[in-house]
């Protein structure tokens, strides 16, 4: 890799599994536009519109995703991934061929990709943004066979930033801070998040539903709590994690339903909401608990790492934890109401500083 790099150019890819690896990009997004670089957004599906809705002038570029699918039954997901394995591995070798054109045709000088494995270049820096160097699985040997498998991609990066803090007090735990790193230079960034805390918010809303993940868990998660909203008296208000849908769903005189918010708007609801419910994402926890939010966590049914995040961060006291299997809202309000929370605070990413940092390292 050549030396006395001048950066002017910043390709931004997040993978589109859910909407979390695409919302963490926006506040990187927003500081590389404060710096004066030219971003250019590579990805598709929600995420491209997510994206789009927080940047429309921004210049976007076709990147298929990885279109990961999930089983109905928790105990068929690991068989469900897979059985996929190959389309990933596919995906992988296409958006390596896609970067090496790409580079060209846009005048690429810096990549940053947000958990996709095929975007590394051997004459540009190529930054990979992940939380989970060690990848949980049901059973040890294959965790540790995986975290070779994905060590063997990082390795073929620049760096490696990981939005977490270093230290004891962390987020993700074992997850981001396994006992081996990768060869390459691993910074920890700090958690990346849209929002800030604002004091002496006024509270609209008893409870503000998050939902989303990949179907067809986001869709069973949805009637479920479509379900319970009858018995349920206190404000709420839903947003079903669906940017592309058109369709609306009818609201009550206590019940506000939304397909999607996005910047301002998403900000004023979860700071005007008492208690969230919400899938147990490391994105979304990460901005939650930035805003100091008292959490109620749904994991997604055999995600591993989601009942991870769940179970540590329920014995931390940073979040109540209920699992989807026979969830029910009132009750779950009620018990979250009693659970004791000890919610962290965290300094905010040093965001604007990552990049001079990174180039004037490069070029020593």
């Amino acid at each position: 890799m050549n030396k006395n790099f001048n950066i002017k150019t910043v390709l931004v890819a997040p993978l589109d599994w859910g909407l979390g690896h695409a919302t963490r990009c926006i506040p990187i997004i927003k500081a590389l536009l404060a710096k004066d670089y030219k971003v250019i957004i590579a990805t598709d599906g929600k995420p491209k519109t997510l994206l789009q809705q927080e940047f429309p002038d921004l210049f976007f570029v076709q990147l298929k995703g990885y279109q990961i699918e999930y089983s109905k039954n928790k105990l068929f997901l690991p068989i469900k991934i897979l059985s996929q394995v190959p389309k990933i591995l596919q995906a992988i070798r296409y958006e390596h061929q896609w970067l090496k054109r790409a580079i060209l045709d846009y005048n690429i000088d810096l990549v940053i990709s947000d958990n996709r494995f095929g975007l590394n270049h051997s004459t540009i820096p190529c930054i990979f943004i992940t939380h989970q160097l060690t990848i949980q699985t049901p059973f040890s040997w294959l965790t540790s066979w995986v975290q070779k498998i994905n060590y063997n991609y990082i390795n073929r990066f620049t760096t490696c930033w990981i939005p977490d803090v270093a230290g004891k007090n962390n987020m993700a735990g074992i997850l981001s801070h396994p006992k081996k790193l990768p060869l390459i230079p691993v910074e920890y960034i700090g958690l990346l998040s849209r929002f800030q805390q604002l004091a002496n918010n006024q509270m609209q809303y008893k409870v503000c539903v998050l939902i989303s993940g990949p179907e067809p868990q986001r869709t069973i998660f949805e009637n479920t709590i479509l379900n319970n909203i009858a018995a349920f008296k206190e404000q709420i208000i839903v947003l079903r994690g669906l940017p592309n849908t058109i369709h609306s769903m009818p609201s009550t005189q206590n019940c506000s339903i939304h397909n999607h918010l996005a910047g301002d708007s998403l900000e004023q609801i979860l700071q005007q909401s008492e208690y969230i419910i919400c899938r147990s994402g490391y994105t979304s926890l990460m901005e939650l608990l930035t805003l100091q939010k008292k959490c109620i966590v749904v994991p997604t049914p055999g995600q591993t790492e989601q009942e991870f995040l769940a179970k540590s961060l329920y014995k931390q006291g940073w979040c109540f934890s209920e699992s989807q299997h026979n969830f029910n809202l009132l009750e779950s309000y009620i018990k979250a109401q009693q659970f004791n929370y000890c919610l962290p605070q965290f300094e905010a990413a040093k965001l604007q500083e990552l990049i001079p940092q990174l180039v004037e390292k490069l070029n020593n």
